[in-house]
């Protein structure tokens, strides 16, 4: 009878108080008391959930500026607008950020292919009905003729 009161009375009465000057009740515990630890325990469970937190936070933030780091490139490649959302994440982890290794890789290796394509050779080997190889060998020809007339050549 005594809880029902209590219950009826004290939820109207901590509203008008605003629960100033509330006490806990004997069967109410401590949090740390609740979870089976001391105080001190709890206290140091608190602080490894809050380190692992922000290490959790540290690797998403290198993570998203990672990504936008390969955005980035990719505008820059493609020649599209940069966007200022990638800039603030590249900026936001704190630490260099650079490309994958694989997609440094990749794009080491697009590079060698684009600058082969607009080499002459590159040129030469898109135009039909042409040898690249045959063309190679008469240009290596004409250099051993021209070695060889030199070292023939009295003036020199």
């Amino acid at each position: 009878m005594a809880f029902m009161v209590k219950h009826m009375i004290g939820g109207q009465l901590k509203d008008l108080t605003g629960g100033l000057g509330e006490e806990k009740a004997e069967g109410e515990k401590s949090e740390a008391a609740a979870k089976g630890m001391t105080q001190e325990e709890f206290e140091q469970y608190q602080q490894q959930l809050a380190e692992e937190k922000l290490e959790r936070d540290a690797s998403f933030a290198q993570k998203k500026a990672e990504r936008a780091t390969v955005r980035s490139h990719f505008r820059e490649k493609y020649r599209l607008p940069k966007s200022e959302l990638d800039d603030t994440q590249i900026q936001a982890a704190n630490k260099d950020v650079e490309l994958p290794t694989e997609l440094a890789k990749m794009i080491a290796e697009d590079n060698q292919e684009e600058e082969q394509k607009q080499s002459v050779l590159g040129q030469l080997a898109n135009i039909q009905n042409v040898d690249v190889d045959q063309l190679k060998d008469k240009a290596q020809a004409t250099l051993e003729d021209l070695k060889q007339s030199a070292e023939k050549c009295e003036v020199m």
